[in-house]
């Protein structure tokens, strides 16, 4: 068996509590949210008020001290309300974490971390983060001025971009031989708009829109890190590590979610061979969804981020992607007719579970990933 060798960090806080009331909250507007497609802003303030933006911040810099287990159960409770609100602050809260993971394991970086976490803790502040496709590729431009760099970009699938109030990205330099850079981007500045992009299939109350970057100047003291172009580099298998357990442990909500629905509409209708099957199947993809996902959580807490655990942690978030899709799928067949309503809200979550095809590493490029692994050999370029 291995050894995980964890520290002892107690949240300053009740979280699942917390979460559970915030759930709550936000479900008495979910379908309103999913029928208009609008951005879930009023949830964004009861966030910041439960103490959920600052969640992940250490309890040290005034934060509320979650490891990354206790961001998980969090968002995963939070998904139980309502799936776009989870995703979102998912997409925030991961930003949060990967910082604070640094300030406790890599105390050299704390001079470049500090200022962040303690912002965060005390403004509130909202970060965001441009979609997969933009990760290791990169996109946009950078073009060297004096004192720094202009940013040009299209950014795609900004989650919580209404409410951001910092988009970590990166843009590509071409006169640097397609160095990426990576830097902070304040939404408020006036090169920086929301485009109203987000209209789609599920997870509609998310605000993934895109974010035009037209002329951004950006100091070079602000470029946090600079790397080669479509390459893995350390602060990916960083990211990959501590990012995907907090992401799909909304998708395991959903699916969580989705099972109880279906029971409670199946208990009202005559026992049946048919329904017991159909229930059984469903408890057997969940069971198989929360076993993959406790494997992410238990990767990310070895805190030996790299190409090997990247490869766990991917081969996790494959094994939730299908078997949450699984459970939703077979609670729709289980609730029957009753579950095609949109009253009955299995209806959503059956859309919004389809979002988790799409985050890296999606399936086949996993696949490539993990077999390079296996035969020993490179990955660098596999992503």
């Amino acid at each position: 068996m291995t050894e995980i060798e964890t520290l002892d960090r107690p949240a300053t806080r009740d979280f699942t509590a917390i979460a559970e009331d915030f759930a709550a909250s936000c479900g008495k507007h979910a379908m309103a949210r999913d029928d208009d497609d609008s951005f879930v802003a009023e949830n964004y303030r009861r966030a910041k008020e439960a103490g959920l933006i600052d969640a992940g911040v250490p309890a040290e810099l005034g934060g509320g001290g979650a490891d990354v287990r206790a961001l998980c159960d969090m968002l995963r409770r939070v998904a139980h309300g309502c799936s776009s609100t989870a995703l979102a602050l998912s997409m925030h809260t991961h930003q949060v974490a990967f910082p604070a993971w640094r300030w406790h394991h890599q105390q050299a970086t704390r001079d470049k971390t500090e200022p962040l976490l303690k912002r965060i803790a005390a403004e509130k502040l909202v970060l965001l983060s441009s979609g997969g496709g933009d990760w290791i590729g990169g996109s946009g431009k950078a073009e060297p001025v004096e004192g720094g760099y202009r940013i040009t970009a299209r950014k795609m699938f900004v989650s919580g971009a209404p409410a951001g109030d910092l988009l970590m990205t990166s843009a590509i330099s071409p006169e640097e031989g397609g160095t990426i850079l990576h830097f902070p981007c304040p939404m408020a500045a006036p090169e920086v708009s929301v485009l109203d992009t987000w209209h789609t299939l599920g997870m509609r109350g998310t605000g993934s829109h895109d974010v035009m970057i037209e002329g951004l100047f950006v100091p070079a003291e602000k470029v946090a890190v600079k790397r080669p172009q479509g390459r893995w580099h350390p602060i990916f298998f960083m990211l990959g590590t501590i990012a995907f357990p907090i992401i799909y442990a909304v998708y395991l909500g959903v699916a969580e979610r989705a099972r109880d629905l279906a029971v409670e509409i199946a208990t009202r209708r005559p026992a049946s061979r048919l329904l017991r099957d159909r229930a059984g199947r469903m408890e057997t993809a969940l069971c198989s969804a929360r076993l993959a996902h406790a494997h992410m959580v238990a990767t990310c807490e070895l805190n030996t981020p790299g190409a090997k655990t990247v490869g766990q942690v991917m081969t996790g978030r494959r094994l939730v992607e299908e078997n949450a899709i699984r459970t939703v799928e077979l609670a729709m067949e289980l609730a029957g007719g009753a579950g095609f309503y949109r009253k009955a809200e299995l209806e959503r979550l059956f859309r919004d579970i389809q979002a988790a095809r799409y985050h890296p590493l999606q399936k086949e490029i996993q696949s490539e990933y993990v077999g390079a692994l296996a035969l020993g050999q490179s990955i660098d370029e596999i992503f």
